[in-house]
């Protein structure tokens, strides 16, 4: 009899020579895994993501595998192997540097086993069952294949192939469950979209806006995990386009949606910009920090927050120092941003006002301070906000290239007002002549 698929699609197996996948593509340390259950009598499979990118011809760097053996049974087959996880039982094989995630086939009975569901969100789901319900239990058909190391085929139960073809997402089962299930599902669906540039399926996008709001009941750091994956992971700008678009940006980011509400089209450039270049150089391979991609993102409210405050009278410090803080806090509530990444997100803020303060005592101070580097480096993707603010960015970059003794001799010992250019800072304004009080003469 024929493995069972899901309901409208029949089991394709797709031989080792209609498919791209090659064991010189797959990490040693998972087909250690992979053959090592086979030999011991056990079902192994490569999944999910991995097959997905193999299959489109890229090199995934985590490998997941899936088999009949349970947890216990996958530790006593490794040494090197470390149980984790109570919501999901899993089994953490590790070599070095790497880890093979390994996962018993889930099943979707509610009568067996460890599953627990509160209001439609599985919150424990130890349930075993076979690789078809396996692959029922997955997000997307095109996560939902399984590359069998015992004849190099690949098995797709849900139509995953087609998809990939059509590069289209399907969710599987019913969107609106599924999501309820896990939230953050919806998130993921942005992710691959816009890393894969696939489109949505329709029925799969069209619960966003109902169900959106569901995502403010994710535990915070763990959509803090969620905003690397989207940001950091060389396809940042698309994330952001996707979120935005789908609607999703304002329940992760509700600052950064509502300075973008306001029409500031500045604002939107220094945020694109800013993902572009932080996609750039993970594509160069040069390093990222997670701090000047939120710095990036909350700008536009931090900005507004602080310039409102010195409206009302407040002192210039005290005023960005308190917008930081209210929208650090207000964003940590949503995602927890750890604290080593607020403190870097802060004092790069804070010395945005401090590049306009051309005095030799502070120019050489800030070209001393530690964060100086992504302060300039964040001051450049303001350039979008006035001409003035883009001749200060070239000014600094120019200022950085003069000899010690040079930039000394050129810049006033107090600070001087007009425009700032990429040569000589403005001339010192003549000091006026002090009146002597009245009644004082100074004749003698």
């Amino acid at each position: 009899m024929n493995p069972k698929a899901s309901p409208g699609h029949a089991l394709s197996i797709i031989p080792r020579e209609q498919h791209t996948i090659s064991r010189k593509n797959i990490s040693k340390a998972a087909l250690r895994v992979l053959y090592r259950l086979n030999e011991a009598g056990y079902d192994a499979y490569l999944v999910g993501g991995a097959v997905r990118d193999l299959l489109l011809g890229g090199h995934p760097k985590d490998f997941d595998v899936a088999t009949n053996a349970t947890p216990d049974e996958v530790k006593k087959l490794f040494r090197n192997c470390r149980l984790i996880g109570r919501r999901f039982r899993l089994a953490h094989v590790v070599y070095g540097n790497e880890i093979i995630e390994v996962a018993t086939f889930r099943g979707t009975s509610d009568e067996e086993g460890d599953r627990h569901v509160v209001d439609g969100r599985i919150v424990r789901d130890n349930v075993w069952g076979s690789i078809e319900e396996d692959a029922l239990r997955r997000d997307f058909r095109v996560n939902a294949m399984y590359y069998d190391i015992s004849d190099f085929s690949v098995r797709d139960y849900v139509g995953g192939m087609q998809d990939l073809h059509n590069r289209v997402l399907h969710l599987i089962g019913d969107p609106a469950t599924r999501y309820r299930e896990d939230p953050v599902r919806m998130l993921r669906a942005a992710r691959l979209a816009a890393k894969l540039n696939f489109r949505i399926d329709p029925k799969a996008a069209a619960p966003f806006a109902e169900l959106g709001p569901l995502l403010s009941g994710v535990a915070p750091a763990r959509l803090f995990d969620e905003s690397l994956k989207l940001f950091l992971t060389g396809h940042g700008l698309k994330s952001f386009q996707m979120l935005e678009g789908c609607g999703l940006l304002k329940f992760m980011f509700p600052a950064t949606a509502r300075a973008i509400r306001r029409g500031d089209r500045a604002l939107c450039m220094l945020i694109e910009q800013g993902l572009e270049n932080t996609d750039a150089r993970i594509s160069e391979g040069k390093s990222v920090t997670p701090a000047f991609l939120f710095a990036v993102l909350l700008w536009g409210e931090v900005r507004d927050l602080a310039h409102t405050w010195m409206s009302h009278g407040k002192d210039g410090n005290d005023a960005w120092s308190r917008a930081a803080a209210h929208v650090v806090s207000e964003q940590c509530q949503r995602v927890a941003i750890p604290r080593r990444f607020t403190i870097a997100m802060e004092e790069i803020w804070a010395l945005q006002p401090r590049f306009e303060q051309i005095q030799r005592k502070k120019v050489f101070r800030l070209l001393a301070h530690p964060r100086f580097r992504a302060a300039f480096d964040f001051l450049l993707l303001r350039g979008a906000e006035s001409q003035a603010m883009e001749e200060l960015g070239r000014w600094w970059a120019h200022a950085q290239q003069l000899p010690h003794e040079t930039l000394a001799a050129a810049l006033p010992a107090q600070h001087v007002g007009g425009d700032v250019d990429t040569g000589v800072p403005a001339p010192a304004r003549k000091r006026r002549r002090r009146r002597k009080p009245a009644g004082k003469s100074g004749a003698s």
